[in-house]
């Protein structure tokens, strides 16, 4: 019962636009618990450091807390967690990011998140070279027991997580939408073949939300993040994967490039 009194607040809060880590635990300075936020009052919450009128009308706001049981059962119904800063499956290292996710959703295995994770990033519009490098790349490092992190996108992205998909690895997809919401459509197939390897599909956005173009450069912070480091496989110079690549340098992990031109065995599974 107070497994499940926990996650009403967890879900209730992610539904509070802008509410931000500062914010956050300025709230648990104060409150001390998730459920004490909840039960607090318009004042008090404006009493908080950098609660404004916005966000405090927003957390008495009642149609969005009625609407938290609609989410709780659509996730039961989906078999969709939501994890928060302060629990054990958290990344720990994503913690140490600046802004990190006050909560991610997540389908699948939990446990991944705390594993030695390697992001692949790259072009949508790969050449021929890049998917293939891709492939080889990930099936080669989930062959050793690394988890591939990558964006779900078409391009670089999806082939990463098919690399590490042929060699029977974990991989993971940070999502810049619901997880309920798959985008690209058409890497739905991804999806089920990711969970079907104990992989996890993950995003900070609540339920229904869907893939907007701010969303993604706040998402490829999460894909460096979780990661020990990240791959850059092929990228225009001004791109989402350039972007991960400064998050990735700011939060000190290790960045690495494919050559342009690199004599390898073309990979030989099918997609």
């Amino acid at each position: 019962m107070i497994f499940i009194e926990e996650k009403f607040y967890k879900v209730w809060l992610s539904l509070i636009e802008n509410l931000g880590i500062k914010r956050y635990i300025n709230l648990i300075n104060t409150f001390k618990t998730n459920k004490a936020i909840f039960n607090a009052t318009k004042q008090e919450l404006l009493n908080v450091n950098l609660i404004n009128e916005n966000i405090a009308n927003n957390m008495v706001n009642t149609q969005i807390r009625i609407s938290v049981k609609k989410y709780l059962d659509y996730m039961q119904k989906n078999n969709i967690d939501i994890i928060s800063i302060d629990d054990n499956y958290y990344p720990t290292i994503l913690r140490e990011i600046y802004s990190p996710p006050i909560f991610l959703y997540i389908r699948g295995n939990k446990g991944i998140l705390n594993q030695n994770n390697i992001s692949m990033v790259g072009a949508r519009n790969c050449s021929e070279y890049g998917k293939n490098v891709a492939k080889f790349l990930a099936y080669n490092l989930a062959k050793n027991n690394i988890n591939i992190v990558s964006g779900l996108a078409k391009g670089i992205d999806e082939y990463s997580h098919l690399g590490a998909i042929f060699a029977k690895g974990k991989t993971i997809a940070v999502l810049g939408s619901g997880v309920d919401y798959i985008y690209p459509k058409e890497n739905s197939y991804l999806v089920n073949k990711i969970l079907s390897l104990d992989g996890a599909i993950i995003s900070e956005y609540p339920i229904g939300v869907q893939p907007q173009k701010n969303n993604f450069p706040a998402r490829n912070r999460i894909i460096s993040g979780i990661s020990q480091g990240v791959i850059v496989v092929e990228a225009k110079k001004k791109s989402g994967s350039l972007i991960t690549v400064d998050f990735a340098l700011e939060q000190g992990r290790d960045v690495f490039a494919v050559p342009r031109k690199y004599k390898f065995r073309k990979f030989r599974g099918n997609k």
